[in-house]
């Protein structure tokens, strides 16, 4: 009575080839819900450009029950194009796990946030970032911070 499933078993792991249409399929919904103060077109248009810079990216998923629930994205060496995640897998820790998994193998993190998505920002200041600028994003006219994080042990 009352009783909760046991949480299903996640894993980090690197990004298959198998993996890039669910991957991909997570960024478009999870930036159209995150960013209803952009035009839906900006992001269907660039949906075979993430494609095309998965490969060139380190690639991060968390998998459960062998699905694709959310995903992290690394390039030049420190900054983290974006932490994705389905939507019925938030609030789960997943979005964190990611996070923990990338500080982990990097000891300086940057990414830039935009200033209206709330949620993320004050996932991201929880987390340990703090704000090192702010400047307007040219493809959407948006203001965007720039948040850093740093381990200093």
């Amino acid at each position: 009575m009352g009783e909760k499933a046991p949480p299903q078993e996640r894993l980090i792991r690197p990004l298959r080839p198998d993996d890039v249409d669910a991957a991909l399929q997570i960024w478009l919904e999870a930036n159209l819900q995150a960013h209803d103060f952009i035009d839906p077109v900006y992001w269907t248009e660039r949906v075979e450009l993430v494609r095309a810079l998965f490969p060139q990216s380190e690639m991060w998923v968390c998998a459960a029950g062998g699905a694709v629930c959310g995903f992290i994205g690394i390039t030049d060496g420190d900054y983290i194009a974006g932490i994705f995640v389905a939507e019925q897998s938030r609030g789960h820790g997943i979005g964190k796990a990611l996070l923990n998994h990338a500080k982990w193998l990097h000891p300086l993190l940057k990414l830039h946030v935009y200033r209206k998505n709330d949620r993320a920002v004050r996932f991201y200041l929880r987390e340990g970032f703090t704000r090192a600028a702010e400047q307007i994003d040219a493809a959407t006219g948006e203001s965007e911070l720039l948040l850093v994080w740093e381990n200093k042990v």
